[in-house]
């Protein structure tokens, strides 16, 4: 019998939606074609050897902010796919700022899906945004195929003449109304404008400008009273809703009492949130600066326990990257330096140490925060998310006993900053495939850097 299959990857630890097995994974023409034990390499025309490694479905990272177009040099398509590719990561979705202009109507989309082409090592998909002037935007954006509308409820400040704002009450009202009738999903970044601006002033004039009286300025209370804000419009407008970065149980806890009252919502966090604290802000620095900042430990404590309790439907990136005078030039307070933490490469690795290696969290579970979850919120499903026969070929190797510090020259974002240098990993990705093209190894680096096809919601892959 000649050759059936492209590529078996033979002996790995294979993670399944609800089981993990040692098995073999075969793949034809970028699908799943086999899942099972001992396969005759002899039918594949290659194979990859994935013993004693994991073998797990793709990331789908959700939120990362690639800054196109024409601020590119903060990161771009390139630096930023190869460093998911690096991570384990075969899919994503591109927030639509700090790019300028921002994406905000159909002619920006088709300027950032010209950048974008051919310079993904991995599969993309592009969200809209919401702001107070493109209410009659939104229509052209959800035919263009974009994944869902961001909006702000607090300054997302960011830069040019043309950046991204918040939106007002009226605006967030008219535009869950408009997105609602679209059938679309609006996500939105919940924190209190009129507290977070309150506080901060007069922190500023008080001269308080440090890491800890930064995140005084931006309490829990701030994403309680706008998370609860949001979910009351939800439940007028009929609005399908995300909360994107959430940073605290109580938030968490908040939206799932709304899912419980029928509420059609979901929510995210971060590997910061689930791993740093505001002591580690302090001693890092801006490097380790976001908003909504970084909680006490208590607090990323009581995060893991709403995670372990399925309370949390998917964990993102939030990649957020700038050049690095912009987070550490002589002069700037906490205040001034940027807000964002640049972390696409290390989602998997971190949530494996600090979820599996340290929680007994199981791998299943993990891989459904990580991809499946991602995949069925975002209408990736059923092509991406899972191992599974039919499936696309999105796969993350990685090895189980790789203990090591995280070092700078790892990194392969464009300025590499990171507050998680120095920290101990127990697992490395060793090699990533998307649509069963290799598109990573840890040897050889990012192999194939135009891999990546462009997703558009309701229409799927382009072709090529």
């Amino acid at each position: 019998m000649g050759e059936i299959y492209d590529l078996i990857v033979k002996k790995g630890t294979v993670v399944l939606p609800g089981d993990v097995v040692q098995a073999d994974v075969a793949v034809r023409d970028g699908k799943i074609a086999a899942i099972a034990a001992d396969l005759d390499a002899g039918l594949a025309a290659g194979t990859i050897d994935a013993d004693g490694h994991l073998v797990m479905a793709g990331v789908i990272d959700v939120h990362v902010h690639f800054n196109e177009p024409n601020f590119g040099h903060w990161e771009g398509f390139a630096t930023g796919s190869a460093a998911l590719a690096a991570g384990g990561c075969t899919a994503y979705a591109e927030m639509p700022l700090n790019g300028n202009p921002p994406t905000v109507d159909e002619d920006a989309l088709r300027e950032k899906e010209r950048l974008a082409a051919g310079h993904s090592a991995v599969d993309y998909a592009f969200w809209g945004g919401l702001v107070p002037w493109n209410l009659d935007r939104l229509q052209e954006l959800a035919n263009a195929g974009v994944v869902g509308f961001k909006a702000f409820m607090s300054n997302p400040g960011g830069a040019g003449e043309g950046r991204f704002r918040e939106v007002d009450a009226a605006t967030l009202r008219a535009g869950m109304e408009r997105i609602a009738a679209l059938g679309g999903l609006l996500a939105l970044h919940a924190e209190s404008d009129e507290l977070t601006f309150r506080l901060a002033a007069r922190a500023r004039a008080e001269g308080r400008t440090g890491a800890r009286d930064f995140a005084d300025s931006r309490p829990v209370e701030a994403e309680l009273a706008a998370v609860a804000e949001a979910l009351a419009l939800a439940e007028e407008t009929g609005c399908r809703l995300h909360f994107v970065h959430i940073s605290s149980p109580e938030a968490v806890r908040l939206i799932a009492d709304a899912r419980r009252r029928g509420l059609d919502v979901s929510l995210e966090t971060c590997p910061h949130y689930l791993t740093l604290t505001v002591d580690d802000m302090a001693r890092l620095g801006p490097v380790a600066k976001c908003a909504p900042p970084l909680r006490d430990a208590a607090r990323r404590e009581g995060l893991w326990a709403s995670v372990l309790e399925g309370e949390v439907d998917l964990i993102a990136s939030d990649h957020s990257p700038c050049p690095e005078e912009m987070k550490a030039a002589p002069g700037l307070t906490f205040f001034d330096a940027w807000g964002g933490i640049a972390g696409a490469q290390n989602t998997l690795e971190l949530m494996l140490e600090e979820g599996w290696v340290k929680r007994g969290m199981s791998l299943p579970a993990l891989s459904a925060l990580l991809s499946a979850n991602p995949a069925r919120t975002f209408g990736f499903y059923p092509r991406k998310g899972e191992i599974a026969v039919g499936f696309d070929a999105d796969l993350a190797i990685v090895a189980q006993a790789r203990p090591r510090a995280l070092t700078r020259s790892e990194l392969r974002h464009r300025h590499p900053h990171s507050p998680y240098i120095g920290r101990h990993l127990s697992c490395k990705v060793v090699a990533t495939l998307c649509r069963g093209i290799t598109v990573y190894t840890e040897k050889e680096g990012v192999v194939a850097p135009a891999a990546g096809r462009r997703w558009r919601a309701g229409a799927g892959l382009a072709e090529g």
